[in-house]
């Protein structure tokens, strides 16, 4: 099956002309061409996020390249403030995102291996539910996109409030994208979403630490020259946390994991992640039983999120959170690092690798608790 659509570049292979291709003006992207997109994005899942490639097998077969190609961008941009020498060029690397994105739904996609992949996800979601989810689904993108450029510097949060808003606008926002590539709609899946979506977002900032806060590395031209750093070591732990425990950057720059304050502002830190994931369970509990939750989704009524009537009933919760529980699995990867972080005293300098996390997917998705 072939799919047409005006094509830049030659990154991938392209099929090999005929009768019919030669007809098509705009240009091809073959199904070997979504293979090779997809072979491309799980092998960098799996190596560069394997929590991710990991999930991305329990997640509805629906949506499963939607995922892949989401969670290889979100890679992606993590890794921009240390793969460029100065925050313009990571800026003009987003621009080039913004582009993609828009030239992906406008059905003329650059040959690049995540944007053939959303391509693909995009094309087969508008055959099965009409435009609607797909438009969803460029909001998201888009809102994404501008959060990580205003971020793009790793400059320590304000407060621990502000690091919620990012990970709402970040992780919450890359499952919204997945339940909307399904297509699922519902007000409580959207809310659940939310909660372990902040619980991640926090969890990455934690996990960065002993990354971030390394000395930069040098950047070398293909000639050998040095080209610049990297980037300058950074903490992103909120400064109101940091003020509350007397903790300083350049003291865990210099000091590292002996840095006066550090493990008590991860474990503040830790706690509100944590926080988000009991609210999460006692949300999936209550309604699984045809309750509804305890507390009002702060986020309904704001751009996509403002649900038809059928969203809201409890009556098909239950089957709307067995649809999509995959989705929600994020959770498990969120708690099992700070289990590790915890089994460390709260420092993550010393978290160790984790080798359950796949019989806990596992175990979460035959039990449907997270």
């Amino acid at each position: 099956m072939y799919r047409c659509l005006r094509a830049a570049g030659d990154s991938l292979k392209k099929a090999p002309a005929s009768g019919w291709l030669r007809e098509c003006r705009r240009g091809i992207v073959t199904d070997a061409d979504v293979v090779q997109a997809r072979n491309y994005c799980s092998n960098q899942l799996k190596h560069g996020d394997y929590e991710a490639y990991l999930i991305r097998q329990f997640v509805p077969r629906s949506a499963q390249d939607a995922y892949n190609a989401f969670r290889t961008l979100n890679l992606e941009l993590a890794r921009l403030p240390e793969t460029v020498s100065n925050p313009t060029i990571g800026r003009l690397r987003l621009q080039f995102w913004r582009d993609t994105i828009d030239r992906v739904f406008a059905g003329n996609p650059p040959r690049e291996p995540i944007a053939i992949l959303l391509y693909s996800a995009i094309a087969e979601l508008k055959a099965r539910a009409g435009d609607g989810s797909a438009s969803s689904i460029k909001f998201w993108l888009m809102r994404f996109l501008k959060t990580r450029e205003k971020h793009m510097e790793n400059r320590p949060y304000v407060s621990l409030a502000s690091l919620e808003d990012y990970s709402e606008n970040t992780y919450a926002t890359l499952m919204y994208m997945t339940l909307a590539s399904m297509p699922l709609q519902s007000v409580h899946m959207d809310h659940l979403a939310s909660h372990i979506g902040k619980a991640c977002g926090i969890v990455a900032t934690l996990r960065g630490i002993p990354v971030l806060a390394a000395p930069s590395q040098p950047i070398q031209g293909p000639a050998g020259a040095n080209l610049g750093n990297t980037r300058s070591p950074a903490l992103l732990l909120p400064l109101d946390v940091m003020a509350e425990a007397n903790l300083k950057e350049e003291d865990v720059f210099r000091m590292g994991p002996s840095a006066e304050g550090l493990q008590d502002a991860v474990f503040q830190v830790a706690t509100r992640a944590n926080d988000h994931l009991i609210t999460a369970r006692e949300m999936l509990k209550n309604l699984t039983l045809g309750q509804g939750p305890d507390h009002d989704y702060e986020h309904e009524g704001e751009a996509e999120h403002v649900y038809p009537s059928a969203a809201h009933s409890l009556e098909t919760a239950d089957i709307d959170i067995q649809r999509g529980f995959g989705v929600l699995l994020e959770a498990i990867a969120a708690e099992d690092y700070l289990k590790r972080l915890e089994n460390a005293n709260f420092d993550p300098f010393r978290v160790k690798k984790s080798w359950k996390l796949p019989w806990s997917l596992w175990k979460a998705l035959r039990n449907q608790q997270i």
